[in-house]
């Protein structure tokens, strides 16, 4: 006795095709208060970053008013600019963070 597969209406047999979901950059912006070894701290202790790729960084915030610190989903990016101003303010820094969409990723 051999089995067939049956195709029942509306039952979907082959797998969704799933877009990744859109990435999002995570821009820290330079100010004239917080100290730079403050933001050193903030790169390496919420994106993960090495001291010497910190410094690079707070470097090019200082030099160029706002760099890069990370790419990341919508939902993690969001929560990564919460905690970091969340954090400076904590401390009595005005640092401030932006999330905007990474248009390379389309």
């Amino acid at each position: 006795m051999e089995i067939t597969s049956i195709q029942l209406p509306g039952i979907q047999t082959e797998k969704p095709r799933l877009k990744k979901p859109p990435m999002y950059k995570v821009i820290m912006l330079n100010d004239d208060y917080t100290p730079m070894d403050f933001v050193v701290e903030l790169l390496c202790r919420y994106f993960g970053h090495t001291e010497e790729k910190a410094r690079h960084l707070m470097m090019l915030i200082h030099m160029e008013g706002s760099a890069m610190c990370g790419i990341y989903p919508k939902d993690i990016a969001e929560t990564k600019v919460v905690r970091v101003e969340a954090y400076c303010r904590k401390h009595g820094h005005p640092l401030c963070c932006k999330c905007v969409r990474d248009e390379g990723e389309e």
